[in-house]
């Protein structure tokens, strides 16, 4: 845990010397903050806010599960019956714009905007006070990781909503209310060149700062953007030079991918940040991801609100495959206790929790909802590469290959670490390994819809064809902003 907790220092530093803008009031709006330009120890500050406004708490925690995954054929509402009927819309495709939770995912990711955008103009104004060939390197780095974190806001923009407003810069609140949506070509191509700085610029990691996002996270979230976009040789020009580093490898048991002990490891590529700091109370950068999607009305501290709970279809798929190590680490079942000794009480009223963000009692040390709050968000794993990889190739990918890896290379290593047997890369066999291996984090529904079979996987879930591809723009944003256009197939 101790390699996450000096990136987390500089979060926590931020928000005691630079609270207001942590709490960002309108869409990329800069407030004023009284920072001192000629301090080369100030540089990282505004990308310490940057990377302090990814983390999660409860509400938004529950809005990005809701939106991101629930929807999907491999998760279900959870926690009991009654609650969160906003949440039971999304899981059966009832949602309208007026949907809360889809509202707040808008303000989740361009809140992530606004912080990613005046960290970037902060760097314009450290370039212009600093004259050091060390602090204006800093400098230059410090604007790719702000971009970085940026094109990982918008990505989640246009694959949630498609065309949104392409917010850049600072601006008051009649400008932001004036804005019209961007098509989505070009946002992708605004989200190619914040990476392309990324990868041009960041070095290949940090020492001193385990989990600062490097050249290598700007090549992975490249990767996973151009599958989206079709561009399956950049996806595997991108993948293949990951790969070909050696610095990434998958690590040797499977739940050991999303333990406490190996965050920030070497299949990480991409994670948010959480850590109680081992406090027992008062302010921690803690993010809720973990909470939520804890078995609800189990004893604590093995406890939280047991919302996105693993569906009885992907049970059944990892029995139909014979997929039992992953199964058991992606499942916490009612009426088990783990081997470090966790029971999962049968009053609890789900059968089955997320087993992925499974933590230790024995890591619960805040004095009231404790749970999980030492468990970082993975966002894109060195696995994950592995099969974009081998999907960029099965799809017709022709660009020279560095690494010597092949598809069926790809595939096998991935399936080899599940002890299952070698297969062939066939585009089926590829999007089944990554629903086995990525299964609740947050890819699911996603891939169906990229891969133009959302409506005959989750038709029977209440999936509306020309519609629920794309969530609608919230309510609420349309009447800040009437240029803002409905979605195609929302009426309001």
């Amino acid at each position: 845990m101790k390699a996450k907790l000096i990136l987390i220092l500089a979060a926590s530093m931020l928000l005691a010397s630079c609270q207001d803008f942590l709490n960002i009031r309108t869409e990329a709006t800069m407030p004023s903050t009284g920072m001192d330009y000629t301090k080369t120890e100030n540089i990282f500050l505004p990308v310490s806010a940057a990377y302090a406004s990814m983390r999660l708490g409860e509400g938004e925690t529950l809005n990005y599960i809701s939106v991101l995954e629930i929807v999907s054929d491999d998760a279900d509402k959870g926690s009991a019956p009654d609650d969160a009927p906003a949440v039971k819309e999304l899981d059966e495709f009832t949602f309208g714009p007026e949907n809360e939770h889809v509202g707040y995912v808008w303000s989740i990711f361009y809140n992530i905007v606004s912080a990613a955008n005046y960290a970037v103009e902060s760097m314009d104004e450290f370039q212009k006070a600093i004259t050091s060939e060390d602090g204006l390197r800093q400098v230059e780095e410090c604007r790719a990781e702000a971009r970085l974190i940026r094109a990982y806001a918008y990505f989640n923009l246009v694959r949630i909503f498609g065309s949104v407003p392409l917010i850049d810069k600072s601006m008051d609140s009649q400008q932001l209310a004036s804005m019209s949506v961007t098509p989505v070509a070009d946002l992708y191509n605004f989200i190619y060149e914040d990476l392309d700085a990324g990868i041009s610029t960041l070095p290949e990691s940090y020492v001193d700062m385990p989990g600062r996002y490097t050249k290598y996270t700007a090549m992975a979230l490249k990767a996973k953007v151009a599958l989206y976009k079709k561009d399956w040789n950049e996806a595997a020009k991108q993948a293949d030079a990951i790969i070909a580093s050696g610095r990434f490898a998958l690590m040797p048991n499977f739940k050991d991918a999303f333990s406490v002990e190996h965050e920030n490891g070497s299949e990480s590529l991409m994670e948010i940040q959480s850590s109680d700091m081992g406090q027992t109370s008062g302010a921690m950068p803690i993010c809720y991801y973990g909470f939520i999607q804890g078995p609800r009305n189990n004893p604590e501290p093995f406890q939280g609100w047991g919302f996105k709970v693993p569906s009885q279809k992907l049970v059944d798929f990892f029995d139909g495959r014979g997929d039992a190590i992953r199964k058991a680490t992606t499942l916490l079942e009612r009426g088990t206790t783990t081997k470090e000794g966790d029971t999962v009480s049968e009053n609890c009223p789900n059968k089955y929790y997320n087993g992925k963000v499974y933590v230790p009692s024995r890591y619960n040390t805040r004095s009231n909802n404790a749970y999980a709050l030492d468990h970082n968000m993975r966002i894109i794993r060195y696995a994950d590469v592995l099969l974009m990889f081998a999907e960029a190739l099965a799809q017709g990918a022709s660009v020279t290959i560095t690494s010597g890896y092949t598809a069926d290379m790809a595939l096998n290593e991935v399936r080899n670490r599940a002890g299952l047997a070698a297969s062939t890369a066939t585009l089926e066999n590829i999007y089944d390994e990554r629903r086995a291996e990525l299964a609740l984090e947050e890819n699911r529904f996603f891939d169906l819809v990229r891969w133009g079979k959302a409506a005959e996987v989750l038709g029977p879930l209440g999936f509306t064809a020309g519609k629920n591809e794309l969530f609608p723009i919230p309510s609420t944003q349309r009447q800040l902003n009437p240029n803002l256009p409905q979605t195609t197939g929302y009426t309001y």
